[in-house]
């Protein structure tokens, strides 16, 4: 049965470059203006770049989360593969047997097969089941050994992930829409990369400056940031002092914001800002275009900021908040450096954070006053992310003007 020979490709950190990325660079893709692999800083600045995205949730029998978007999330693969001209090819099937057939097929011709199986059902995730909800998120499949009963992922990881075959049988099988599917891909038109880079840009400034595709203005863009702002400083419905005064909720909130804004969720620590500027660096050179070298810079003061804002968010010197970030980026960095080599520790930090917000329910440490003082420290940091990122965006305007 079959294994990608000599498959090391495991630089991707998020999923959808990353699976990307690491597709075409074992299958001897090279991007045209540096004759190395195409790098996931190019891929994406070409998905359509940084945006931010404000979201609240609260559902029965959950805890509120707030979830930060940093990275455009309408459609970004595709963006990648209509723009780069990149052929792709769409295995599907309602049937398994077929679809183990179609994943050991595609891997005997060489490629390095495109998925998007449910990750809580993949055990290295170390997610808890739950029949209403599930998440997909694309990775590459590089080995799939039913006789042994393994299956080979590269995932996030610096390091090669192995699940049953079961197990990944079962992922690839309970979302309907992608069902067993695979997207086996070819080369791109290397004739469309300047194209492309000038469309990611566009889509960039766009994100964060006018009307999104979809959802309320509010919640996208430089007007987000504002808005997040107004919530941490007001008292009405959705403010922060309303809905998360104290207790679990507000732990609940600073651990889901703390996850989505940083590593714990395959960004950088500076909110994929430094990604961003490493993509306009790339351009100016692709492009020949030095004024994009001055937009990266921005670009890199902004990411500066992006990071006082995420470790703000949770302050190690705080107790139980700081608690709570030791074991997210416990967790996270064990997984990076080493998969499910440790996945004994990995579990030990979601329950460090399960009991820190069992215990918030009844003995929350931090006063009225200091709980005022974290919302306006991180109300303080907000703006100045907002403030940085207008004159990153005025700054790649005029390099594109």
């Amino acid at each position: 049965m079959p294994t990608l020979a000599n498959y090391t490709q495991f630089e991707g950190r998020y999923w959808d470059t990353a699976s990307i990325r690491n597709a075409l660079d074992y299958q001897g893709v090279k991007a045209p203006h540096t004759g190395a692999p195409y790098t996931e800083a190019m891929l994406l600045g070409i998905s359509g770049g940084v945006t931010f995205g404000y979201f609240t949730f609260h559902y029965k029998g959950y805890d509120p989360q707030v979830n930060l978007l940093t990275r455009n999330t309408f459609d970004p693969m595709e963006r990648i593969f209509d723009r780069l001209k990149l052929p792709r090819e769409l295995r599907r099937s309602t049937s398994p047997a077929k679809g183990r057939q179609n994943l050991i097929d595609a891997l005997e011709e060489g490629y390095a097969p495109i998925a998007s199986p449910d990750g809580s059902l993949l055990p290295y995730n170390a997610l808890p089941y739950d029949e209403a909800n599930w998440y997909t998120m694309p990775l590459v499949i590089f080995g799939y050994e039913p006789d042994k009963g393994e299956a080979y992922i590269s995932d996030r990881s610096r390091v090669p992930l192995t699940v049953s075959a079961d197990d990944l049988d079962k992922a690839r099988a309970r979302v309907k829409k992608d069902r067993h599917g695979l997207i086996l891909l070819g080369a791109p038109d290397d004739a469309q990369l300047p194209a492309a880079i000038r469309q990611g840009i566009a889509d960039c400034i766009a994100l964060m400056t006018e009307k999104p595709p979809k959802g309320s203005a509010k919640n996208f863009g430089l007007r987000a940031l504002q808005h997040w702002a107004e919530m941490l400083a007001k008292t009405n419905k959705g403010s922060w002092a309303r809905e998360y005064a104290t207790g679990r909720p507000l732990l609940a909130v600073l651990i889901s914001s703390y996850t989505f804004l940083g590593p714990a969720f395959g960004k950088t620590l500076q909110a994929e800002r430094d990604v961003y500027a490493d993509f306009l660096a790339e351009a100016a050179q692709m492009l020949g275009d030095a004024a994009l070298t001055t937009a990266a810079e921005a670009y890199r003061a902004a990411g500066l900021a992006w990071r006082d804002l995420h470790q703000c968010l949770l302050p190690a010197d705080a107790p139980m908040l700081g608690d709570a970030r030791e074991a997210i980026d416990r967790k996270t960095a064990l997984f990076s450096e080493s998969g499910a080599a440790q996945l004994d520790e990995i579990i030990a930090c979601y329950q460090v954070l399960q009991a820190l917000k069992a215990e918030a329910e009844t003995d929350f440490p931090l006063s009225e006053a200091e709980i005022a003082d974290l919302r306006a420290g991180v109300r303080e940091n907000v703006l100045k992310v907002h403030d940085a990122e207008e004159a990153a965006l005025g700054a790649l305007k005029a390099a594109v003007a």
